[in-house]
Formats: structure tokens, C-alpha cells, sequence
């Protein structure tokens, strides 16, 4: 009887040491970032138990955890990404949640099927002679001899005709916004107002850095740079007021 109670008394303690072992769960807070900037919208599970939550126009969000548990974040724009929790973690009760925008290889738009056909091709045109835009052709034109030279620098036409190829550049970096931005990006990431999504454009296709990202179809720098533009063009309107 004695050996019985021994016994007893020994498996209790083994139980209760298990017990107070057992990961406890708890309620953390966290904030995510891309770059510098918070995130909205991303969502947020719990693989261990499929707990969800999203976060908020602060990057903000609260879920239940314990150690060990794998947080797994996702967005449209974002690179997937896990975080497993640690007692560091539950013992700060907040964690910081530092994200990647997707590297995404800008479409070609094929406005011509028959790209093949070329002047060159028909005998139209030497092969390799330079190609011209129609506002960079005016400027050959107007500046192709010495009396022209002098005569349109006269008249001011030159400087002109210069500045219609430089809208002409900015015209075709616009539309490639208008194609790799969509209007939400702008009010709900960005927040521009929707009546200064516009002007917002035309005040990034004035940056020579951001020029070349569109130009060289890196999305990844695009959205770095315009993240910046978007925090200077807000203070400008805000001064505005």
C-alpha cells in the first residue's frame, strides 16, 4: 500500500512538471515595414494554429502566439515571408516585421504585330542610320545647316523644338506609369489624394532617377523611388493648403 502511494505521488509530480513546461500562448502586437514604410493590408497567419490577422493603415496588427509558432506574411505586392517566435519575442510582447516588394519584370506592350517590317528592311532607309521621334526630327531639321542654325537660334525656334522632345520623353515615361501603377497603388499605399494622382505623375516623371528605373524596367526601384516622391509631393500639397 505504501509502494502504491510512492508511486502515485511520483506520477502526479511527472504530470505537473509537463503541464508547467507547455508552451503558454499569448497576445503579442507588431508593425511591418517595406523599407521605411508601413504596410497596410498584408496578411498574417499562424501555421501552427491558423490563427489569422491583417495589419492596419500603421503597419500594425495583434495575434495570438507561443514560442515556437511560424508567422507566415503575404501581400500582392510583397515577397512572401515566415517568422518563427521566440521567447525573446513573447517576452518583449512586440515584434518588428521588416518586408520586400516583389522583383516583377514589366510587360512589353506590342503595339505593332509586324515589328519585322521595318523601313530598313524595304530599302527605305540606309541600315543603321539613326531613327528619329517625330519632336527629335523637328530639331535635325531646324539645326541641319549653318544658316538655319543661326536663323531659328534667332527665332527661338530651336530652343522650342527642343523642349516638344522633351515632353515627348515625359508623355511616354507617363504612360508607362499609367501601365505599372494602378490608381488604388497611388490612394491606398501611397496616399495621394485622388484628385493630385496627376499631378503626382508628372511631378515623379520630372526625377532624372526615377526616369531611368522606368526606362530600364526595374519595378523594385520604381517603387523605392516613388515611395520617396510620394512623402515630398504630400508636403507640397500640404504647404498648399
Amino acid at each position: 500500500m505504501k509502494l502504491n502511494n510512492t508511486l502515485y505521488i511520483i506520477i502526479l509530480f511527472i504530470v505537473q512538471i509537463s503541464f508547467g513546461q507547455a508552451p503558454v500562448a499569448k497576445e503579442i502586437q507588431g508593425q511591418i515595414f517595406e523599407q521605411s514604410t508601413v504596410v497596410d493590408g498584408v496578411n498574417i497567419i499562424n501555421n501552427n494554429t491558423q490563427v489569422t490577422a491583417v495589419s492596419d493603415v500603421n503597419g500594425m496588427f495583434s495575434i495570438v502566439v507561443k514560442e515556437g509558432d511560424v508567422l507566415v506574411f503575404s501581400s500582392v505586392n510583397l515577397e512572401p515571408l515566415k517568422r518563427r517566435i521566440s521567447s525573446e519575442d513573447l517576452a518583449s510582447n512586440s515584434i518588428t516585421i521588416k518586408m520586400a516588394a516583389k522583383e516583377i519584370e514589366l510587360k512589353e506592350v506590342i503595339v505593332n504585330e509586324n515589328a519585322h517590317i521595318t523601313a530598313e528592311n524595304l530599302g527605305i532607309i540606309p541600315h543603321g542610320q539613326k531613327k528619329y521621334t517625330p519632336a527629335e526630327r523637328k530639331v535635325y531639321t531646324a539645326t541641319s545647316t549653318s544658316v538655319d542654325k543661326v536663323l531659328n537660334a534667332i527665332s527661338g525656334r530651336t530652343k522650342m523644338l527642343k523642349k516638344e522632345v522633351n515632353i515627348e520623353k515625359k508623355e511616354v515615361l507617363f504612360r508607362k506609369m499609367e501601365y505599372l501603377f494602378e490608381e488604388k497603388y497611388y490612394t491606398d499605399r501611397l496616399k495621394i489624394p485622388l484628385e493630385h494622382i496627376k499631378g503626382f505623375q508628372l511631378y515623379c516623371v520630372d526625377s532624372p532617377e526615377f526616369a531611368v528605373s522606368l526606362n530600364s524596367k526595374n519595378k523594385t526601384m520604381s517603387m523605392f523611388l516613388i515611395t520617396g516622391l510620394a512623402q515630398e509631393y504630400l508636403k507640397i500639397i500640404e504647404h498648399e493648403k
